[in-house]
């Protein structure tokens, strides 16, 4: 598959610049690979296509306030940083992003907060736009991280041509997040609500959940036509014994297996077995999913409309194939979907 095959013509109105009022309440669209029908319903009615006994995974990671500004010494001027992870937890070492990356240079000092009272030191740098910031600061580290957070913004993507508000804290995040890490939202979990997943347990599906930290090379822009020569970057996944042992009983039974994103559709991808099941992964991954791809743990996939040349459009095309996914983009558009992270949803199944 060559670049050039991802892309179509998505109307700037049509990316959704916020959620919807309801979680659970976005549009749905049904791909059923073996006919090719494509149904059009809402979200919630989504359990309708689950029976008991099947697995849905969802991914629990947790998204932090990555984006804040800072002022340089000296000059002034406004730079913006873009926290990408924690390097030395005692040294409090962060990578991070700095735009405008040029006017940034090894031993920098960066003063944050109406007060200044945090201060960074640039130590290195990593990438073109990357560098190493030491943050100056004597208290305890929860003490630390807590003024740090305090300082930062929702990591909107930059599709979303808007500041963050305050909602956006809560909507941006999934209800069940318990381990810190992403900059990016895992965004099909978050049209789950807590009544849909009651409902779903009541029916009997069962919840899984990995973590993976969804980071920037998401986004990141293909720079080479042939799809095979391209690199995606590292994420961090955590898949346990006890996702394993649900999701091989499943398969043994002849259940469904839905991964819900295309980060635990990657993370189970990578993660696979002899015979259909799955092994435990504690690592990163930087595994590039397009088509023509075989998948042999995941039945069904739960993902949003995603934009032209995107690997995550790519991996939709893969799991749904890619005539069936291009052409329900298409009507897609037609019908007014909305497309990337606050945006309508796609069910692929058979």
């Amino acid at each position: 598959m060559k670049l050039s095959q991802f892309k179509f013509r998505l109307p700037e109105d049509l990316i959704a610049q916020y959620p919807s009022e309801h979680r659970d309440e976005c549009k749905l669209m049904v791909l059923h690979r073996k006919t090719g029908k494509i149904e059009h319903r809402i979200f919630k009615d989504i359990i309708e296509y689950f029976d008991e006994g099947d697995v849905m995974v969802f991914n629990d990671t947790q998204v932090f306030p990555a984006r804040l500004y800072g002022n340089k010494e000296k000059t002034g001027a406004r730079i913006e940083v873009f926290l990408l992870r924690e390097l030395n937890e005692e040294h409090k070492l962060w990578d991070v992003l700095v735009e405008p990356a040029r006017k940034i240079r090894i031993g920098n000092k960066l003063y944050f907060g109406d007060d200044e009272s945090m201060v960074a030191e640039v130590i290195d740098n990593t990438t073109s736009r990357g560098r190493t910031l030491r943050f100056l600061y004597d208290g305890p580290h929860d003490e630390f991280k807590a003024a740090l957070y305090a300082l930062g913004q929702t990591p909107l993507p930059e599709y979303i041509k808007r500041d963050p508000e305050p909602e956006d804290a809560e909507r941006y995040q999934t209800i069940f997040a318990r381990v810190e890490g992403a900059v990016v939202a895992p965004s099909a979990n978050l049209h789950f609500s807590r009544e849909l997943m009651k409902r779903l347990e009541i029916k009997g599906v069962e919840e899984g959940f990995i973590t993976v930290h969804s980071g920037l090379g998401n986004f990141r822009d293909i720079d080479v036509e042939d799809l095979t020569k391209h690199r995606m970057d590292s994420e961090q996944v955590n898949i346990s014994e006890e996702l394993v042992e649900m999701v091989n009983k499943a398969k043994d039974e002849g259940h469904k297996v839905c991964a819900v994103g295309a980060s635990v559709l990657r993370g189970i991808s990578s993660a696979v077995s002899m015979g259909g099941h799955m092994k435990t992964f504690q690592g990163w991954t930087n595994k590039f999913i397009f088509p023509p791809y075989e998948f042999t743990v995941t039945d069904a996939f739960i993902t949003n409309f995603h934009m032209p040349y995107s690997t995550l459009l790519m991996m939709t095309c893969a799991i749904g194939g890619y005539d069936l996914v291009m052409k329900a983009y298409e009507e897609a558009i037609e019908q007014g979907y909305k497309f990337g992270a606050y945006g309508d949803a796609m069910l692929i199944t058979d």
